[in-house]
């Protein structure tokens, strides 16, 4: 379940609540018991690492495989520049 910050427009209190996805955002503050609460946009609290992971799932572009990058480079440069002249001289 994720946490979720709410902020009083009335008073300025400020909280957090665990609450699941379905529940109903919560409107009433407890410092001042008014119905002023509203819900912040906030980043999550939680990072995605380890080796569960693959290092490709969160990059794009050229930053792909970039351990892969660094030791094949050196070994299929050649290979790699003969394929591409051939594909372009076609």
């Amino acid at each position: 379940m994720p946490f979720y910050e709410y902020q009083c427009e009335s008073c300025g209190h400020e909280l957090e609540a665990l609450q699941k996805l379905s529940d109903a955002p919560l409107v009433d503050c407890p410092a001042c018991r008014k119905s002023t609460l509203k819900k912040q946009i906030s980043a999550a609290g939680f990072r995605l690492s380890g080796g569960g992971w693959y290092e490709t799932d969160f990059k794009s572009g050229k930053k792909k495989n970039l351990a892969g990058d660094a030791s094949s480079s050196g070994s299929n440069s050649s290979a790699a520049g003969s394929t591409s002249t051939a594909s372009t001289a076609s």
